[in-house]
């Protein structure tokens, strides 16, 4: 399946993906905190199990950092 992740385009070797299981086959360092944003749309992090990826999608995942003054 040919994705674009982080403006990169990837080839990845399932049929079948989910979020979840793409951010692991990513090892995605902290999934837990990553937020994903799906052919321009924000994906709720209560969907990341069920939402399917399909070929040709875009995929950004985004880290937020706290900090400053």
């Amino acid at each position: 399946m040919k994705l674009t992740i982080n403006g990169e385009e990837k080839i990845i070797e399932k049929d079948t993906l989910t979020i979840s299981t793409l951010l692991l086959a990513e090892s995605v360092k902290m999934p837990e905190m990553v937020s994903v944003e799906l052919n321009g749309e924000m994906v709720e992090r209560d969907v990341f199990d069920t939402q399917e990826v399909k070929e040709g999608d875009a995929l950004e995942f985004l880290y937020f950092m706290g900090g400053g003054q």
